[in-house]
């Protein structure tokens, strides 16, 4: 079995499972605290399934999503996928962090959900709710098994992540680029500079330094792969200076990034609670305008995209970093407020990140699909 050749010589810190009816309706095996992964509880599961249909209404452009972890100790405050472990009985804020459950045998069954007449070899999507290059990654190594799986069945698949580990395994992915269309993006939002490195460690305190997440778009490239590069989440006040902004986006260019999207920070709940929370502790001068930025809801009020749009938009245009972004349906986006102008939205991925775009430009699709309540196991 998958996690028979996991075995670990000391011990482990295997601990009886937990009594959460959720969990052992997931099939729990059993629950792990070890010492190289110091405040991080894994709950090792027995997924049904590897695949998740994403509904039909979403504003995303792919309609399938593999995510072998829930849970992410990348503990970014924003991160919109906390209030998933309330499903699990659990809470979305230090929970969210620290109990990590891993599908051990996702390999396993997405090859055979692949092998499997009816699967049609529509794109795959990864890191669409928690990261699957975390640090768990590093102890389960569960994605070279998924990356194969999905080579060898013929399906595209794009992977988005600010783990540096995706390092690993860049030969298993420019080999899987010569069967399929692969898509490859990082995440990144702060600046290569003291104060960029400061706030990122204050707000996603788990995830690799700005610098580091340069070098992997470096490797990326160097592999002879497209990297695309989310620059979300955008945070008001903190990191939409003009200033911030340039610096970023000429970092992007000297990494070699083949293009961008920006999109401000979007507040869904739990994470809503958790990052204003830290925000009331780390810059309560700014919570104030927080309420009325997000007075409306989950996502930034209109006045403030625009006003963000018009300050990125050059910035993007003069270094050849925007043109050829996925850009999901506008109409399907038009009551969350998608503007006539281009502007980047929840659902477009940047050049080089989907596997439906290629590192030119071209071979965009036009599939209309959303995130939305994923199956859970």
């Amino acid at each position: 079995m998958r996690w028979n050749g996991q075995a670990i010589n000391h011990d482990d810190g295997a601990l009886p499972g937990l009594e959460l009816p959720e969990l052992r309706t997931a099939g729990l095996l059993r629950t792990v605290r070890s010492p190289e992964f110091a405040g991080v509880t894994f709950h090792e599961v027995l997924a049904k399934s590897a695949l998740s249909k994403v509904p039909a209404a979403s504003q995303m452009p792919f309609r399938w999503t593999i995510n072998p972890y829930r849970g992410c100790s990348h503990a970014c405050a924003y991160c919109f996928a906390r209030n998933t472990h309330e499903y699990l009985e659990m809470d979305a804020g230090h929970d969210f962090d620290s109990q990590v459950v891993v599908k051990v045998n996702a390999d396993q069954v997405l090859r055979a959900e692949l092998a499997k007449p009816s699967w049609t070899h529509e794109a795959v999507a990864l890191g669409t709710n928690t990261d699957p290059y975390q640090r768990a990654e590093g102890r389960y190594k569960l994605m070279p098994g998924i990356i194969s799986a999905l080579a060898d069945s013929g399906t595209p698949f794009s992977i988005l992540t600010k783990g540096t580990l995706l390092r690993r395994d860049l030969p298993l992915l420019a080999q899987a680029a010569e069967r399929v269309d692969v898509g490859l993006g990082v995440s990144l939002a702060f600046a290569d500079s003291p104060a960029g490195r400061e706030l990122q460690q204050a707000v996603e305190p788990g995830t690799p330094l700005p610098r580091a997440r340069l070098d992997l778009i470096r490797a990326i490239r160097a592999a002879g792969l497209p990297c695309g590069v989310m620059v979300a989440p955008v945070l008001p006040w903190l990191t939409d200076s003009l200033a911030h902004l340039e610096r970023l986006l000429d970092n992007l260019v000297d990494a070699g990034a083949t293009g961008v999207t920006v999109l401000p920070l979007h507040l869904r709940p739990g994470a809503r609670e958790w990052y204003l929370g830290w925000l009331e502790r780390s810059h309560p001068h700014l919570v104030e305008g927080y309420g009325r930025v997000y007075a409306r809801g989950a996502y930034a009020h209109k006045g403030y995209r625009d006003w963000l749009w018009e300050r990125v938009r050059p910035l993007i245009d003069e270094r050849g970093l925007g043109g050829a972004a996925m850009h999901r349906a506008r109409a399907a986006g038009a009551e969350r407020g998608a503007d006539e102008a281009g502007q980047h939205v929840e659902g477009d991925y940047p050049r080089g990140a989907f596997s439906g775009v290629r590192a030119d430009g071209t071979g965009a699709v036009s599939l209309v699909a959303d995130v939305g309540s994923e199956t859970l196991f």
